[in-house]
């Protein structure tokens, strides 16, 4: 594979992809083990149903790796379906083990043993007689994995262990019990070794994509999973945050930090998060340039430190603006109507206006900007429907304007935000034409409006979410 070339994609079965001495190696800081028995079934039935049809593949989907030398590779994507693999494959030679030491055939078995071993597992260097793995998982799965999985160690305790390790342990037990419950494996060292030699290795089928750097691997889930996109986003931006830091106590802190981190904003939000805090800097950010802006903004430790660091100041704040009974608000009261309403329209644009203001206004101050973006909303996205692509860049520019000093309230950013701001007989025209299904999702949407309605007309304040009336007594 050329530098000039984004990927080298092909289709490999198992057998090919982990059987020809390479070795395979989950970064340090991806997620942990997470698989659950409801894959692990998904994964039993379908090694069955190609156990009875010897004319089918299986595919098993794109396994993305970065590769460090031709025999060296790091697996962006498909670590748990390899971590699952090896841990059948390590069942299936359990059981020939165990065979041997039932006097069942000793010298085959013991054969058939070493040889899934060496083939999937690990093999022993020649010279230095040391055991290379095939596979080494992160940091919180691979000791356990080396030591204990891969060694046929009961540990001592597994309800204690790390809920990945427990997993990968529960995993293993499943197989286990499984291959323990068809019949005519039983005492069968040859149909155990076929099983895995033959139906799984050679018949399981992968799309091998195999890139240059962590830069093509996001820009290959750019094309490849947008609905997985979010997740994967990010463990790459984890990883290269990472692997700035070069010191064992600086990495233990950031670890610290960057756990709080997406306990408060989470690991699916954590991508849009990142983007609106950046957006309160740069004009304009797209979703796919966003791990590529981070690389080439972040480079030194101290830079990355400040962008945690900053993060943390708004991660709260990130996690109430979608949340009104978030306890955030809690010595914010007045801001809960509109944190409810901009959540009951489903509008996200505003964040990084929200995040400068917050830091630069008044509390009374930030109340009525709550106010103003939730008018401009109710105008803008609901009533009008108008094209949601301009909101960004106008919200962006006047949280600029906040964080320099140039927009000192409210007032000053209602004037930044006039181009998305639907006048009032404009309003009125389209509010005329509007149409709100009463069913499903956008219910409460409709009962929201016609409670407005209602408390305009007599004069008394209803609550939409609380109020018994029906949508025929509104009316």
């Amino acid at each position: 594979m050329t530098r000039q070339n984004l990927l080298d994609a092909r289709t490999v079965s198992y057998l090919e992809l982990i059987g020809n001495g390479r070795t395979f190696g989950v970064p340090p800081f991806q997620r942990d083990y997470s698989w659950t028995i409801s894959e692990w079934e998904d994964l039993w039935n379908d090694i069955l149903e190609l156990r009875g049809a010897a004319d089918q593949r299986h595919y098993m989907g794109s396994l993305v790796v970065q590769a460090e030398s031709d025999r060296s590779f790091l697996v962006i994507d498909g670590q748990q379906r390899l971590a699952t693999l090896s841990v059948f494959a390590l069942a299936v030679i359990e059981k020939l083990s165990s065979l041997v030491e039932k006097g069942v055939d000793p010298e085959g078995n013991d054969v058939r043993s070493q040889g899934l071993r060496d083939r999937f597992i690990g093999e022993k260097h020649p010279g230095s007689l040391v055991e290379t793995s095939r596979l080494s998982l992160n940091e919180t799965d691979n000791g356990f994995f080396q030591d204990y999985v891969v060694q046929h160690r009961q540990p001592r305790n597994p309800r204690r262990l790390p809920k990945s390790n427990r997993l990968l342990h529960e995993c293993f037990e499943y197989f286990s019990k499984s291959l323990d419950e068809v019949e005519d494996l039983h005492d069968d060292g040859e149909a155990l070794a076929n099983l895995m030699f033959e139906t799984v290795a050679r018949r399981f089928l992968f799309i091998l994509i195999t890139v240059e750097d962590e830069l093509n691997a996001h820009t290959v889930f750019e094309t490849l999973n947008a609905r997985r996109l979010e997740l994967t986003t990010t463990d790459l931006l984890k990883n290269y945050l990472f692997s700035r830091v070069r010191v064992q106590s600086d990495l233990d802190a950031m670890r610290r930090r960057w756990q709080r981190l997406l306990t408060t904003v989470t690991q699916e939000a954590f991508p849009d998060f990142l983007r609106f805090h950046l957006l309160c800097q740069h004009s304009r950010i797209r979703r796919p340039r966003l791990f590529r802006m981070v690389r080439e903004r972040f480079r030194t430790l101290d830079e990355v430190m400040t962008l945690l660091e900053e993060l943390e100041n708004r991660a709260e704040l990130f996690s109430a603006l979608s949340d009104p009974s978030h306890e955030f608000w809690t010595d914010r009261p007045d801001a809960k109507p509109f944190i409810r309403e901009l959540t009951l329209y489903r509008v996200r644009q505003m964040t990084p206006l929200l995040f400068a203001a917050w830091e630069r206004f008044q509390p009374a101050d930030f109340v009525r900007l709550l106010k103003l973006v939730s008018v401009i909303s109710f105008r803008y996205t609901i009533v009008s429907a108008r094209n949601p692509t301009e909101l960004e860049p106008a919200y962006a520019k006047a949280a600029r304007a906040v964080a320099d000093g140039k927009a000192r309230g409210p007032r000053d950013v209602s004037s930044l935000l006039q181009s998305i701001y639907v006048a009032d007989l404009k309003m009125r025209q389209d509010f005329a034409l509007l149409g709100v299904n009463t069913r499903g999702p956008r219910k409460k949407l409709a009962r929201y409006i016609l409670a407005r309605l209602e408390s305009d007309a007599s004069e008394r304040q209803l609550d939409p979410e609380t109020d018994p009336g029906t949508i025929e007594h509104i009316l």
